[in-house]
């Protein structure tokens, strides 16, 4: 399917046909701004409803149609910064998952669940398994 049909399928900025305002991979107002555009300006959407979304065809995962969801920019509160104590509380929940529950060491990555332990480890069962 070309670029120009897909244009024009997605191509709803009344929501009559989707129900909310839609457009095509690029073709959407300024003023609107996905979640993770917002969050490069420091911003978020602040309980703020959907505005628009903008839809495309994609190849991945076996194709089908991907969504973005867009949120006004005049809207948008600024990003709350976290205090102290919820950064302390951040860090240490971060470093309790690198520690390796059968050395105790801080393996300095966060430690695979599959695993249960840093690599070093779950290598020296698996030689002494084997």
């Amino acid at each position: 399917m070309s670029r120009r049909r897909s244009s024009v399928r997605f191509f709803d900025p009344a929501g009559a046909r989707f129900g909310v305002p839609t457009w095509p991979w690029r073709m959407a107002p300024p003023h609107l701004r996905t979640r993770r555009q917002l969050a490069a300006e420091g911003l978020r959407p602040g309980g703020q409803d959907v505005a628009g979304q903008v839809l495309w065809n994609s190849r991945r995962g076996g194709g089908g149609v991907r969504a973005a969801y867009l949120y006004d920019v005049r809207l948008a509160l600024p990003k709350r910064t976290p205090s102290e104590r919820q950064r302390l509380a951040l860090a240490k929940a971060l470093k309790a998952r690198r520690i390796c529950p059968a050395c105790h060491r801080d393996a300095g990555y966060v430690l695979p669940r599959h695993l249960g332990t840093c690599l070093d480890c779950a290598d020296d069962v698996e030689v002494t398994a084997a």
